[in-house]
Parts: structure tokens; sequence; C-alpha cells
């Protein structure tokens, strides 16, 4: 998981609409996840979601709404070299 928290919880609401179920539960939640879903409620794509104990792992529950498709986050990755990451930090 790691890195992909949010990659990991988009797949799960993914899989449950397509399973037809009206509520999709996720966990570990982060604070660019809460940003992510405000979005995805202001434009139409969830009903509601509810943040469970923040401060520990915590949870989200989502209510869905049938309109998700696909939805994937992409990631940025770049191989360096030891000797390549002082010429970037400058």
């Amino acid at each position: 998981m790691g890195r992909r928290i949010l990659n990991d919880a988009l797949r799960m609401m993914v899989n449950a609409e397509r399973r037809g179920k009206a509520t999709a539960q996720l966990q570990p939640i982060s604070g660019v996840m809460i940003s992510f879903l405000n979005i995805m409620k202001h434009r139409g794509y969830i009903k509601n979601f509810e943040v469970f104990d923040p401060h520990r792992v915590g949870k989200i529950t989502v209510e869905l709404k049938g309109r998700i498709k696909d939805c994937k986050a992409l990631t940025y990755r770049q191989d360096l070299k030891a000797m390549e990451i002082e010429k970037i930090q400058n």
C-alpha cells in the first residue's frame, strides 16, 4: 500500500460500484483522499462520505451513486542516481 493509498481507495470504489453495492468503506485514509472525495461529491460522482476516527488509522464510508465507470490515480515516478540528487536540489 504505502504510496498508493489514493489509488487503492479509488479501485475499491470502482469495484464496489461494479458489484452493485450502495456504499464502500475505505481504509486507511489521508488528507489528499478527503480533498479528492470532496471534489467527486461536488461534481456529482458520489452522494456523501463520512470520516470515522481521523486521528488514528481511520475509515471513510462513501455512499455511491452509480456514476463511476473507471477511476485511477496516476503517480509520477522518476528514477535518480545518488549523484544527481544534489543537482536537482540546487
